[in-house]
């Protein structure tokens, strides 16, 4: 199948002309158009119909103008998409999460958390995001405006997660937030060298934060495949806490990863696909902008995935599914791939709860 073909499954393109010619008389005029979703065609609704309310499958973000045809019905400028996107993006059937990256960069307060879950609410089955704590918690060592390094004291204080992570995001999203997760990046010898001592900072971490109500539930990951170890995994049990699966060029594969989602305890399946195999970030980005094609397909990373989906399913577990589009080119058509693979697998059970 070709990449035109991948990109026409969401509905017909809007040529670009007409798109263009819109966007110049919103300008004109002073207003924003009304971010409105794509077209979905009759498969994709089946295979959405089909699908348990327990599997959520959704992308990182949500404002990218290449995603024309696929998740809204226009090219939209990426402001107005980041403004007013969410509501459409919701309304794709197989979208029923969303990751909110923006708050690896900085806290947000409640009154943002809340806008989103307005956004999104009326969406059925129930849509959930996922929110990356901010890496103000998670990096050890901080780069000042000078570019020299020095000692993160906010790094493992629960405290301050507590107030300007997880209560905001639990509050603003209520029933909407899912997985609270706290990426770590490459920790350094430090930790690589001793990763019991990493494994005993992040327990006493996660017992120290509050325990999540509804849907939310803490998932912790890492960079640094040193770090998978028993102690490590004595820690995600100890703090109630889930092995976010990290498909990225420096971890093992999700099917090596999966015990340690397996063995934490009855948990939901989390997995974010964030980087294609042997690329950089900025040069996956540059590769596959605009973003509306499949590029570098990885069939074998989306069985796996879909395997895990399936086990989860199997055991009365939710799951989140987070895409980036520097897996394979566009996260709306891996997303369609892989819904169509976990239909084929046979998930069109309804679970129990």
């Amino acid at each position: 199948m070709s990449s035109r073909d991948q990109f026409d499954l969401f509905g017909d393109p809007i040529p670009a002309l007409i798109a263009g010619e819109a966007e110049l008389g919103e300008r004109k005029s002073g207003k924003a158009a009304r971010v409105e979703p794509a077209r979905v065609d009759s498969a994709i609704a089946e295979i959405a119909a089909r699908l348990s309310a327990h599997v959520h499958l959704g992308t990182s973000s949500w404002s990218f103008p290449g995603w024309a045809d696929l998740v809204y019905a226009s090219s939209y400028p990426d402001t107005a998409l980041a403004r007013q996107g969410l509501s459409a993006y919701a309304a794709h059937p197989l979208l029923r999460t969303v990751g909110i990256d923006r708050t690896f960069y900085a806290p947000i307060g409640e009154a943002d958390f809340r806008k989103y879950a307005t956004q999104a609410r009326a969406v059925s089955p129930p849509f959930r995001f996922l929110v990356k704590a901010p890496m103000l918690f998670t990096g050890p060592r901080l780069r000042g405006d000078d570019g020299r390094w020095t000692d993160n004291e906010a790094f493992l204080n629960a405290g301050l997660a507590t107030a300007q992570f997880v209560l905001p995001a639990t509050r603003g999203l209520a029933e909407m937030c899912g997985p609270l997760v706290f990426q770590f990046p490459p920790l350094g010898p430090r930790f690589t060298r001793s990763p019991a001592r990493f494994a005993d900072a992040l327990a006493e971490f996660l017992l120290a934060l509050p325990v999540p109500s509804g849907a939310a539930f803490y998932a912790v990951e890492v960079r640094d495949p040193e770090l998978l170890t028993d102690d490590y995994l004595a820690a995600l049990c100890a703090g109630r806490a889930t092995h976010c699966i990290a498909i990225h060029a420096r971890m093992p594969s999700a099917i090596e990863q999966a015990p340690y989602w397996r063995e934490s305890g009855r948990a939901p399946l989390v997995i974010r696909w964030s980087l294609h195999s042997g690329f950089k970030y900025e040069e996956a980005k540059e590769r596959y902008a605009p973003f509306n094609a499949l590029v570098d397909e990885d069939p074998e990373g989306r069985a796996q995935i879909a395997q895990l989906v399936k086990e989860a399913a199997d055991s009365d577990q939710h799951s989140y599914v987070i895409v980036n589009n520097k897996a394979e080119g566009s996260a709306p058509l891996t997303i369609r791939k892989l819904a169509e693979l976990i239909d084929e697998y046979g998930q069109t059970i309804v679970i129990r709860g």
